[in-house]
């Protein structure tokens, strides 16, 4: 069973969790990815809102800080991570940062894998990872 993040929610309560002054990069430091391309996914979701939500023309919601799309919850649930928890930063960070993981381990460490944390579609998946490595090349500057 994959670990959604170092410590294990217990009886389902994702607010256990401690949670460190920034969980976005304790998550990329626990799943191995890059610090700044995390951030950068988070920036270009949400702004950095935890309480963001967006409603998509298929129905499903993105949620909080990294925008997991309500399409997850059937999976996170087996986790004991309900929606309400994804408005907790650091739930987020970490349940976003397990996606962004779980794509690199299908695509390895290419674009394409960025590109899949938004989208199925190749063609949206190539927008998305240029609007994410133009964001990389901006904080860089």
């Amino acid at each position: 069973m994959m670990r959604l993040m170092p410590v294990v929610l217990l009886a389902g309560a994702a607010t256990a969790i401690p949670c460190h002054a920034d969980c976005l990069d304790d998550a990329a430091a626990y799943r191995h990815i890059s610090t700044q391309l995390v951030r950068a996914i988070a920036q270009h979701e949400s702004g950095m809102r935890a309480n963001a939500v967006n409603v998509n023309g298929d129905g499903s919601e993105d949620i909080g800080l990294m925008q997991i799309n309500s399409s997850w919850l059937p999976k996170l649930a087996r986790y004991g991570i309900r929606r309400e928890h994804l408005f907790d930063a650091c739930v987020n960070a970490y349940v976003g940062t397990w996606i962004l993981a779980s794509n690199i381990k299908e695509f390895g460490p290419t674009w394409k894998a960025v590109g899949a944390y938004n989208a199925r579609s190749t063609s949206k998946q190539l927008v998305y990872a240029n609007a994410i490595y133009r964001r990389l090349q901006r904080a860089e500057h």
